[in-house]
């Protein structure tokens, strides 16, 4: 392979031109960042140009990485190291999976030091990152913390409602423990505080504007509306939803069989944006919330927070990205109360809603934007600058019969994806652990034959991390040994 070829593969890479012994920290501060991160890839015998230089002696460098790594490392993260050759010049690459025993820090100069990925850049983690490392290397979550409120001093009332409605049936008491809002001493977590009525987490908020014009002006002043919620995360839903709603208008056209309704914002893409944006923001950041903004012609969501993975979302293919949960309690409620799926197939859904609509354009399809510490999506106005042409008749019935059609199919996996769930929680399964089973299910299905290779190759796992997943899923009863394909050969029994 060449060089070209192992950049195009990675999402985060840095060039050294040779290995700096005498200064570990300018290339430790990458395998940290990599590994605290979704990854990523070192390649030694290159210039910041990319021009190929070559290393004298690849093999003793490979050795001296792994010796620097072993004593300048805690904890010690996978690496894989490879050879290669080019043009005669033998260069290095260094392969740095996403770990799981976050954070991964550089010992020097008397300090420890965690480092992130900002951009092309290996910075030192803040206070939130490394709360969030923490978490994610205990295998614990901020809304699975319990907090210090107790559950007998709150109300439920619009969760209660909610679930009544959507669910069908009563939320007992007995649920609020199963489903992870209280302890068994009668303490909410994080996840059951966020969702009291009178939410005592003071900073789950939602602000909302409608500006007049293309852009924030002269500020509040140029405001046509403005209106700050909070209380129970189901609040802040509705609360957006409606908000969204009150400033956009609706327009029709005839057709053959009636008319036509012509949305601003599809509403089933509105309501998966603000989900999106309550369940997955980064509750440890204190300092910032929810914010809807609109504008005549688009609308603008922001969430504190970036990837949970740390991927940068406009450097993927956002309709196979797959789910990565924050906050799984959270969203497990969700998911109860028919707001959302467990799958991670927001994206994808939100981009389908908008390529149904009749105004519908390609410049027109929803933006995702995300860095270290924040997420946006970009909705457009699709009656923005479009002419009122109401004698017209628009064919859409052969559309809507195509999407009728493909219902059956998601509909029976979703059914697969629920039954894995339920069977991954009775095994104790920890929420990440389903997170990844589901996730894999989601990519490969009922049909496709894998092993611990295809698993380590889709999560960027070592081999004995994949072979732990692979554990889990026998002790759930969910998948079955394949014969005649090789050893350590599964399929998914659902």
């Amino acid at each position: 392979m060449k060089i070209s070829d192992f950049i195009g593969e990675a999402t985060e890479y840095d060039k050294k031109e040779k290995l700096e012994e005498r200064r570990p920290k300018s290339w430790l501060k990458s395998v940290s960042a990599f590994a605290n991160g979704a990854g990523g890839l070192l390649i030694f015998g290159v210039n910041d140009k990319g021009e190929l230089l070559g290393l004298e002696d690849s093999k003793n460098v490979s050795e001296k990485i792994s010796e620097i790594i072993k004593t300048k490392m805690d904890p010690i993260p996978q690496v894989i190291m490879e050879i290669n050759k080019e043009e005669g010049k033998e260069f290095l690459i260094l392969r740095v999976p996403s770990g799981i025993e976050t954070p991964y820090y550089y010992i020097g100069d008397g300090n420890r030091t965690a480092y992130i990925r900002v951009g092309n850049q290996s910075i030192p983690a803040g206070n939130i990152d490394l709360k969030q490392l923490v978490l994610r290397g205990s295998d614990k979550t901020y809304d699975s913390l319990t907090s210090q409120f107790k559950y007998k001093d709150f109300a439920f009332t619009k969760l209660r409602s909610v679930y009544k409605k959507r669910a069908g049936k009563d939320l007992e008491e007995s649920d609020f423990l199963s489903f992870g809002l209280t302890d068994a001493y009668g303490m909410l977590s994080n996840a059951g505080a966020l969702l009291a009525d009178d939410s005592p987490i003071r900073h789950s908020r939602l602000f909302c504007t409608r500006w007049h014009g293309l852009d924030k002006a002269s500020g509040v002043l140029e405001a046509i509306d403005d209106k700050e919620f909070s209380g129970s995360l189901v609040t802040l839903l509705q609360s957006g939803e409606e908000f969204v709603k009150n400033n956009s208008k609706k327009r029709w056209k005839k057709t053959a069989n009636g008319r036509l309704e012509m949305p601003e914002y599809p509403e089933r893409a509105v309501l998966e944006c603000i989900v999106n944006a309550l369940i997955h923001r980064d509750y440890l950041d204190m300092g910032s919330e929810v914010h809807i903004d609109m504008y005549d012609d688009r609308l603008e969501i922001y969430s504190p927070g970036g990837m949970y993975d740390g991927s940068i979302v406009q450097n993927l293919d956002t309709d196979r990205v797959p789910s990565r949960r924050r906050n799984p309690i959270i969203a497990d409620i969700f998911n109860r109360i028919n707001y959302m799926e467990r799958r991670g197939s927001g994206f994808k859904k939100i981009k389908s809603d908008y390529r149904k609509e009749v105004n519908y354009k390609e410049n027109l399809e929803p933006k995702f934007y995300s860095d270290s510490t924040s997420f946006w999506v970009t909705l457009f106005n699709l009656n923005y600058d479009v002419p009122i042409d109401n004698d017209k008749e628009v064919a859409i019935d052969s559309k809507k019969v195509a999407i009728d059609d493909g219902k059956v199919a998601i509909d029976s996996k979703k059914v697969a994806i629920d039954e894995i769930y339920t069977k991954c929680t009775n095994a104790g399964l920890s929420n990440i652990m389903i997170d990844r089973i589901t996730a894999f299910y989601e990519f490969v299905g009922d049909d496709l034959i894998f092993g611990r290779k295809d698993i380590a190759e889709y999560f960027k796992f070592s081999y004995s991390n994949a072979g732990k997943v692979i554990v889990s899923m026998k002790k759930a009863h969910i998948i079955s040994t394949v014969v005649g394909k090789g050893k350590g050969k599964y399929r998914f029994n659902m």
